[in-house]
């Protein structure tokens, strides 16, 4: 998924105002170098997902046969590599 740089500094704006709120967090350092972290957070998760989408239809399209894209078998492979992905990463464990 693809975010504009705006929608992520909102997004991080959004994230620290409801920690700060719900007294999460204490904020030791100036808010701009928070809000910098989680933007930095929030772009390494986009850019994690961005690729293990392109190797997971890498692999799709790998296949001996021909899968169509938006086919039910197709949407079935695509999750399964998909949450194959995710554990070969630690992103969840099996």
């Amino acid at each position: 998924m693809k975010l504009s740089g705006d929608k992520v500094t909102h997004i991080s704006h959004v994230i620290l105002k409801k920690l700060m709120d719900k007294d999460v967090i204490d904020i030791i350092e100036e808010e701009g170098a928070v809000r910098h972290a989680i933007r930095r957070a929030i772009n390494l998760q986009l850019k994690a997902g961005q690729d293990m989408d392109e190797a997971v239809c890498k692999k799709i399209e790998s296949l001996s046969r021909h899968v169509s894209e938006g086919s039910p078998e197709w949407d079935t492979l695509y999750e399964k590599y998909f949450r194959e992905e995710e554990v070969k990463r630690g992103i969840k464990q099996d």
